[in-house]
């Protein structure tokens, strides 16, 4: 580096600040209302793509918080005596319980959407 590129100050940089801090973290983005379930409208479909042929019931359109994603999916997966998971915004249910999810549903009030045969 030649003598006359060297910078003796901060002001050489131009007005440019670094820093090595963490940013705070605004947590009202997490704070999502849930909206009443007579006011969501789920999908509900069975997919086997993806996942070496074993068969899913997915429950899509969820608006809300995670933490009542969760909810609902566990009370899903508790009623139909089977595993599944929650991740993106899905409730995946394993094996073919869309009729059964879709009964469940309605009776907490949700509005919902058979999708596919």
């Amino acid at each position: 580096m030649a003598k006359g590129n060297r910078l003796n100050s901060l002001e050489d940089l131009g007005g440019f600040v670094f820093s090595t801090g963490d940013l705070p973290v605004n947590d009202e983005e997490n704070d999502e209302k849930t909206p009443p379930p007579n006011e969501q409208y789920l999908e509900a479909r069975f997919s086997n793509k993806g996942r070496g042929g074993k068969t899913v019931t997915v429950v899509t359109g969820f608006q809300g918080s995670e933490d009542d994603l969760k909810t609902l999916g566990k009370m899903l997966k508790t009623k139909c005596g089977v595993g599944g998971s929650v991740k993106d915004g899905e409730i995946i249910v394993q094996g073919n319980y869309r009729d059964k999810v879709m009964e469940l549903l309605k009776s907490e009030g949700y509005h919902v959407k058979r999708v596919g045969g």
